[in-house]
C-alpha cells in the first residue's frame, strides 16, 4: 500500500512539474514559422533556379534540405493539432492548415486521428483505436498464431525497404488525398481533407503556369518523399524500440507508459532543430499541450524524466527490426527466423 500511495504522489508531482512548461510564447512561436517557412522558400527557389542549369543530382541535393525543413513544419502543425502552438484556437487551426499546404497533410482530419494515437499508444487491448503499424504491433504469440501465408504477409509489410521506404511517400502523397481511414460520422475532417486537395491543386496550378508543371513536379516530389520518409521514421521509432513498454488495459498507466514506453531520441543539435525536438517524445507523451521549443527544458528540470529510454541516431537505425512485443521477456523482439 505504501508503496502504490508513493507511486501515486510520484505520479502527481511528475505531472505538475510538466504542465509547467504549457504555456507558449507568441515571439517564440512567430520566430518559428518564420526560421522554418523563410528558409524552406528559400531553397524550393534556389531548386527552381537551378534546375535545368546544372546537373540534377545538385538539385537533389538541396530536396534534403528542403524536406528537412518541411519534417520542422510538420512539427509546427503538430503543435498546432494539440492546441500548444499559440493560446487561441483559432490561431492554431489557421497555422495548421496553413503548414498542411506544405507537409500535404490534411490538418483537420490527421488532428483528429492523432489524438486516438495520444489516448491509447502501446495499450496492448486498444491496438484498433487511433494506431497503424507504425505505432502499433503484434505480439510473439499472435505473430506464431498467423497462418504461414498471413505471416509472411506481416513481415513483408513491416520490412524496412517497405514500410520505411515504400509506404511513406504512398500515404503522403495518395493516401492523404482521401479519407481512407476516416468514419463517415466525421463530416468536418472528411470535408477538410478535399479542401486541403483544393489549396494543394491552386498551389500547383499557380507554380506550374509561372515555372512550368515539369519543373514543379521534379522539384516538390523529392521535397515530400525526402519529408514523409523522414518523419514516418521518426514517428516510427519513438515507440517501436527493444526496451519500450507496452502493457495491457489493467496494467496500462500514462505516466509509465510516457516515461518508459517513448524512447528519448537524442540526436545531434542540427538534427533536434530540424526535427522540432520530437526527439523528446517521452515529454511530448505526459503533455501534449507543451510546446515543441519548450521540451528540453522540461526534460532538464526534472531529474525523474531522464530516466527514459534513450536512443541515439546509431542505435535508432536498428531499433525498426524489433517489430513483436514478447510478452513474456517484456520487450520487443525482432521476427523470429
Amino acid at each position: 500500500m505504501a508503496k502504490s500511495e508513493s507511486a501515486a504522489r510520484e505520479r502527481v508531482a511528475i505531472r505538475a512539474a510538466v504542465s509547467a512548461h504549457r504555456v507558449p510564447s507568441l515571439g517564440r512561436s512567430l520566430w518559428q514559422v518564420a526560421n522554418s517557412f523563410l528558409p524552406f522558400l528559400g531553397v524550393c527557389a534556389v531548386m527552381y533556379w537551378t534546375y535545368g542549369a546544372v546537373p540534377y543530382w545538385a538539385t537533389l541535393l538541396a530536396a534534403l534540405l528542403a524536406g528537412g525543413l518541411v519534417v520542422r513544419i510538420f512539427i509546427i502543425q503538430h503543435d498546432c493539432g494539440h492546441g500548444s502552438f499559440f493560446r487561441a484556437r483559432w490561431a492554431n487551426t489557421l497555422m495548421g492548415s496553413v503548414c498542411s499546404l506544405v507537409t500535404f497533410t490534411p490538418y483537420a482530419a490527421w488532428r483528429r486521428q492523432h489524438a486516438g494515437h495520444h489516448a491509447h499508444w502501446n495499450n496492448l487491448d486498444h491496438r484498433a483505436s487511433g494506431a497503424d503499424i507504425y505505432s502499433s504491433c503484434l505480439t510473439l504469440a499472435e505473430y506464431r498464431a498467423l497462418s504461414p501465408w498471413r505471416q509472411r504477409a506481416y513481415r513483408a509489410a513491416r520490412h524496412p525497404l517497405v514500410s520505411q521506404l515504400l509506404l511513406p511517400p504512398l500515404v503522403f502523397l495518395l493516401l492523404y488525398r482521401v479519407p481512407f481511414d476516416t468514419p463517415a460520422s466525421w463530416h468536418g475532417e472528411r470535408r477538410a481533407v478535399y479542401l486541403t486537395n483544393l489549396g494543394l491543386g491552386a498551389v500547383f496550378l499557380l507554380l506550374g503556369l509561372t515555372l512550368g508543371f515539369g519543373a514543379t513536379a521534379m522539384v516538390q516530389l523529392p521535397i515530400i518523399m525526402t519529408a514523409a520518409i523522414v518523419g514516418v521514421w521518426l514517428f516510427s521509432v519513438q515507440h517501436r524500440f527493444e526496451d519500450t513498454l507496452w502493457a495491457r488495459r489493467d496494467d496500462w498507466d500514462f505516466v509509465s507508459a510516457s516515461i518508459e514506453g517513448s524512447s528519448f531520441l537524442k540526436l545531434p543539435r542540427v538534427l533536434q532543430w530540424f526535427t522540432g525536438n520530437i526527439g523528446f517524445h517521452h515529454i511530448h507523451h505526459l503533455d501534449p499541450r507543451i510546446p515543441n521549443y519548450r521540451l528540453e527544458a522540461c526534460h532538464n528540470a526534472n531529474p525523474i524524466l531522464q530516466r527514459a529510454p534513450v536512443l541515439t541516431l546509431r542505435t535508432s537505425l536498428g531499433a525498426g527490426s524489433h517489430a513483436l512485443w514478447d510478452e513474456e521477456q517484456g520487450r520487443m523482439v525482432r521476427f523470429p527466423d
